[in-house]
């Protein structure tokens, strides 16, 4: 008997040096459930998507031909000495792309393809005459017919011949689209209240807000050539000419221009255009994101007056199924879509059972992993860019999980972003489902309940950036409780110290009270925080936490320090507060030209310091010729990026170190310059906590140093690329500069801060908070993490759940006594979590 082939049982890595891994050998085992755990920046990231999925991806689709490969976005070889017994990889993202306008659930989750070809096979259409027509088989075979014929049926009652709606015809991306709103749902009117932004400035001094748009800022002096007074504030100007700023006539004025540059053109043929075409033309010209942004701030939206936001033709209202039109049942929750389906089936003939049951059976495996992954508050009419990032991903999860594969690595980041603690459970079902049907899944996540459920965790540090990277432990989560050395393993067995600040407990001395109506499901929920202290809004996604602060507190607390009116959904608003900062885990920059340096006050201070340096002065170097962003001090061949870009053609652009400065990003004659006998590209190369020794006699630069080193970055390097920390770096970069100031005045919100954050981080992060705190600041997060709960001096409970069932506060006050009668489910999570580390707990 022939011996029989030896299947792999794991993935061999041999070799990891992508970002910090430190050439690094692990065996994955295959058809398991992975979990990857670490610090924030250890390098978890760049084992599961830098080295599994890159190179996943990358060898199945070098199994393509050649002409398909150069239409597909090849990622790069991923820097490993040899990776074995690799599957194809798929992976989910920790930052999904938001959605365009145009995306709803129910097109991103493809559930709305087959309710469109429901309604088109099983619904029940109106002819010409106002006749109502059954369902039936005919008109589901009319549907299957082509050319002229396709969809034409007769009415029975009064014998017109007419054409019942294709699915085609049901989709607002296509032949369906309302007219007016070209399926959009929403139609954009100027907002004249917004073209004039102080009528207190003179135009000179930028009363004109539409004139603040590119290409605009000339306007004032065509303006004054027209006879119109720039320099008196706008208020005082006589109807005359208020009327030419706003309405007068688009033409061209012979005039002196004088260009950002300072050069003037004589008898420059300047054309006027008004603040209602300057924003209606920037419109119309403009491509970018960010333009098309600044220049919406300038219209209202409103539902469109002819689809009432359906996005589709009126008359297809006209055919229902089970009694509802396709807008009504987009409108519905996806928890009632079931109850819906069931409707349908009970009046549908027999003979179209067969049908029904076919297409049904398709709709149900759309829907079911949504449900399964806590998505049953959501409509399938909901704007995809509304949506949180963890609602995208689960999107994203759910669509993965119906295809049914087989053999296949799944790679996720972060998969518990925005759960609330009930719906893990669903979520780790949907895991187990994906290794039972034969794949593979590596998941790098925080949330202890993800951890504990998985087959084996490997653990990366000791500690991050060049301080991590190296595998420390192997094992099961029972394995790794009981390690003296693994940094998750006190979390798995209980014996971590997870009260890491002082409650203050005191009655605050002022509140923040403002009240919220009409504004999804938030209908008359008065709020009110205290001032000083850490609060955390929790509940169900979809309960209404980012609509009650996001979307109303933080805007209120904005408009009103502006003097400008309340957002419409704010009645009212109490608050000793002048000033918002938001602090979210988004990367920091999008061009490998932002560093640690550049994004501090370190850079200018540094440049300031070079330029002082007698040699500079001998050559006449100012501060400028210090930075990589000039050309005087960039290197000329790479221009001060410290690398190249080759095209080869058909394969991935290759990223090489620029061969003239080494990565050095500077020319050589900057780097003679020396201070202590460093050049400036020496220190950028210095890493934080050594910096602070080398710069003890300049305050200016040992202040921002200490700073980094007090908020956890000490092992950052100066010249470190922002575009490339990880979301708990980028967030505590963010508050370096907010921790030198007084803070009585300033609300900071933080949004899911505890996103690519292990426990361990969530201590520092705390900590920074308290920091806060101390400078008199008041500090409101969003946030399902039960750690920041525990933390909490007061929580707000959304729900009880999310969506319709959404929207009232269901518990408000000390963490500590709300745990003593849990009136939520978020509270009786966070009892039970407070109870598994009760002999850890400091006094309260």
């Amino acid at each position: 008997m022939e011996n029989q082939a030896v299947l792999p049982t794991q993935i061999n890595v041999r070799g990891g040096r992508v970002h910090n891994l430190k050439n690094i050998d692990v065996n994955i085992p295959l058809h398991q459930f992975v979990a990857i755990s670490g610090l924030s920046g250890s390098g978890k990231s760049s084992l599961a998507m830098g080295i599994l999925y890159e190179e996943g991806s990358r060898r199945y689709l070098e199994a393509l031909s050649t002409y398909t490969r150069r239409r597909i976005k090849l990622g790069s070889q991923a820097d490993v000495t040899s990776v074995e017994h690799i599957p194809s990889a798929l992976a989910l993202r920790q930052r999904p792309s938001v959605p365009s306008e145009r995306a709803t659930v129910g097109t991103m989750s493809e559930t709305l393809n087959v309710i469109r070809l429901i309604f088109s096979r099983l619904g029940s259409p109106v002819c010409p005459n106002g006749h109502r027509v059954k369902p039936s088989l005919a008109i589901a075979q009319a549907m299957s017919e082509s050319g002229d014929a396709m969809g034409r049926i007769t009415c029975p009652v009064c014998g017109v011949a007419f054409y019942v709606p294709s699915a085609e015809q049901f989709s607002f991306n296509s032949d369906g689209a309302c007219e007016r709103c070209q399926g959009a749902g929403k139609v954009r009117q100027l907002d004249e209240d917004k073209l004039i932004g102080d009528p207190n400035l003179s135009v000179a001094d930028g009363a004109v807000a539409s004139w603040h748009l590119p290409g605009r800022n000339f306007m004032p002096k065509v303006a004054e050539q027209a006879g119109v007074r720039i320099n008196v504030p706008y208020k005082e100007l006589t109807a005359k000419e208020k009327d030419f700023i706003l309405n007068g006539p688009q033409k061209k004025y012979r005039m002196d221009f004088r260009s950002g540059t300072g050069r003037v053109f004589h008898d420059f043929n300047a054309l006027y255009e008004n603040a209602h075409q300057a924003v209606l033309e920037s419109a119309k010209t403009s491509k970018s994101e960010r333009a098309q942004a600044r220049i919406s701030q300038f219209f209202n939206y409103s539902t469109c007056p002819v689809c009432h936001g359906s996005r589709l033709k009126p008359e297809l209202m006209q055919q229902t199924t089970g009694g509802k039109n396709i807008a009504e049942v987009s409108d519905l929750a996806l928890g009632d879509l079931n109850s819906w389906m069931e409707k349908v089936l009970a009046e549908l003939p027999a003979d179209m059972q067969k049908m029904a049951d076919s297409l049904f059976a398709e709709f149900s495996h759309n829907l079911r992993p949504l449900l399964d992954l806590g998505l049953d508050y959501l409509t399938l009419s909901r704007n995809g860019n509304s949506l949180s990032t963890g609602e995208l991903q689960r999107i994203q999860l759910a669509r993965t999980l119906r295809t049914k594969t087989t053999g296949v690595l799944y790679v996720l980041d972060e998969p518990s972003i925005g759960l609330h603690p009930d719906n893990v459970s669903g979520l780790l079902k949907v895991f187990r489902e994906l290794v039972d049907q034969g794949n593979s899944l590596v998941v790098v996540d925080h949330n202890l309940a993800v951890i504990r459920a998985a087959d084996q965790i490997i653990e990366i540090g000791p500690g991050s950036g060049q301080e991590g990277g190296y595998i420390l432990n192997q094992g099961t989560p029972a394995e790794l409780a009981e390690d003296p050395d693994s940094l998750i393993g006190p979390y798995l067995k209980g014996t971590a110290m997870i009260h890491v600040r002082k409650i203050n407990n005191q009655d605050p001395a002022k509140l923040i009270d403002f009240t919220v109506k009409d504004y999804y499901n938030l209908q008359n929920v008065r709020a009110e925080i205290p001032v000083n202290r850490l609060t955390t809004v929790t509940g169900f996604s979809g309960a209404g936490k980012t609509s009650l602060i996001l979307d109303s507190l933080v805007p209120a607390i904005t408009a009103q320090s502006q003097k400008h009116s309340l957002p419409k959904q704010v009645t009212q608003l109490k608050t000793p507060l002048k000033k918002v900062v938001s602090v979210n885990a988004e990367p920091i920059g999008k061009s490998v030209r932002s560093t640690v340096a550049t994004y501090t006050n370190i850079m200018n201070n540094l440049r300031k310091l070079y330029a002082s340096q007698p040699a500079a002065k001998k050559r006449k170097y100012t501060a400028s010729y210090f930075s990589y962003n000039n050309k005087q001090g960039a290197c000329p061949t790479c221009g001060g990026t410290g690398s190249i870009t080759l095209d080869i053609q058909f394969l991935p652009d290759m990223q090489q170190v620029c061969p003239t400065c080494h990565g050095e990003r500077y020319n050589p004659e900057i780097q003679q310059i020396k201070w202590h006998d460093l050049s400036i590209v020496d220190v950028l190369n210095l890493d934080v906590k050594s910096a602070i020794t080398v710069f003890k006699d300049e305050p200016k630069i040992q202040q921002d140093l200490q700073n980094l080193m007090e908020v956890g970055l000490g092992y950052l390097h100066l010249g470190e690329n922002t575009p490339s920390l990880s979301g708990g770096e980028a967030q505590r970069l963010k508050l370096v500069k907010h921790l030198n100031q007084q803070q009585a005045n300033t609300l900071f919100v933080f949004d899911e801060p505890t996103i690519g954050l292990h426990p361990l981080d969530v201590r520092v992060l705390l900590q920074v908070m308290q920091r806060l705190l101390d400078r008199q600041a008041t500090i409101i997060v969003i946030t399902h993490d039960l750690d920041l709960m525990v933390n909490a001096d007061y929580l707000i409970d959304l729900g009880p759940t999310g969506g319709q069932n959404g929207g009232k506060l269901v518990a408000t006050g000390q963490p500590g006594e709300l745990i003593k009668d849990p009136q939520s489910l978020t509270t009786q999570y966070l009892a039970n979590y407070w109870r598994r580390f009760k002999n850890t707990a400091k006094d309260q």
